[in-house]
């Protein structure tokens, strides 16, 4: 894997952790491009490699009458938008082998749910487009398992996969990150952990996701001292009214002061 085969992307010798971040779901232009001018000011002060994230598509919900898009192309093209406007490639999930195709025309990086993360011909459909592929961890799958995963990219003929690590299942409606995993996963391809996800608390009951938020900045910096090369943060400046994910996003407000302390933080992990 090659950081600097993503297009658009900067500072990649700036010896940074490199950062995919932005809203959960696309909702609108306005946020979107609200969001990213606010991400980009922040990453290019600090020198951080940084790609924009945003679903184009919700497809895993727990209740049928949840947000799930403002429709495929329309989010697609202002995943576009984002990338031509502020000059940064952009992320975005797929859940089918149709997607990938169509994904493919509008954004740099694929990204492979958790849920997903087992499904051998929507990995392959991912790799085949040429694309940077960002699996992610199954709730349910170890670190070791992650090796297959990263194969069915590579033996396309892709180098570019990334592991992003967003917990595991711990009981019921909860999830531990073991950060163990860091350095068996780092063998395969670079790793990222999703810090939001990974305080995700699933509620099966109500249908309805909560998170612990106040433990983000303790996630972001135990993940750089435990040598993650990325990390995945979902952000948005209206969290309490979000249309996915809101309980466990970081305030677009506080994005700043947790930049500055990792940036901080991982120049002293350097030094080791």
């Amino acid at each position: 894997m090659d950081l600097n085969k993503i297009p658009q992307i900067k500072y990649t010798d700036s010896q940074n952790f490199f950062l995919l971040a932005g809203p959960c779901a696309i909702e609108g232009e306005e946020m979107a491009m609200r969001i990213a001018e606010h991400m980009v000011t922040l990453t290019n002060t600090l020198q951080i490699p940084y790609v924009f994230k945003g679903s184009f598509k919700k497809a895993n919900r727990s209740r049928l009458d949840s947000f799930t898009g403002i429709g495929d192309e329309k989010a697609l093209k202002i995943l576009r938008k984002v990338s031509e406007t502020f000059e940064v490639p952009t992320v975005t999930d797929i859940h089918t082998e149709q997607d990938a195709a169509m994904a493919a025309e509008y954004v740099d990086v694929l990204q492979i749910p958790a849920f997903l993360a087992r499904q051998t011909d929507l990995v392959v459909a991912a790799a085949e487009t040429g694309k940077t592929v960002n699996i992610k961890k199954g709730q349910f799958m170890s670190p070791e398992s992650m090796k297959h995963a990263v194969n069915k990219v590579t033996e396309t003929g892709n180098e570019q996969a990334i592991i992003t690590d967003r917990g595991t299942m711990f009981g019921y409606q909860d999830m531990i990150v073991d950060f163990r995993g860091v350095p068996t996963m780092k063998q395969f391809a670079p790793v990222v952990l999703d810090v939001t996800h990974s305080l995700q608390q699933p509620n099966q009951s109500s249908g309805v996701t909560g998170g612990r938020p106040a433990l983000i900045g303790t996630m972001a910096r135990a993940s750089i001292a435990a040598g993650v090369d990325g990390l995945f943060i979902e952000t948005h400046f209206d969290c309490a009214n979000a249309k996915s994910d809101g309980a466990n996003m970081l305030d677009l407000a506080l994005m700043k002061k947790l930049l500055t302390d990792l940036v901080a933080l991982k120049g002293v992990v350097n030094q080791f």
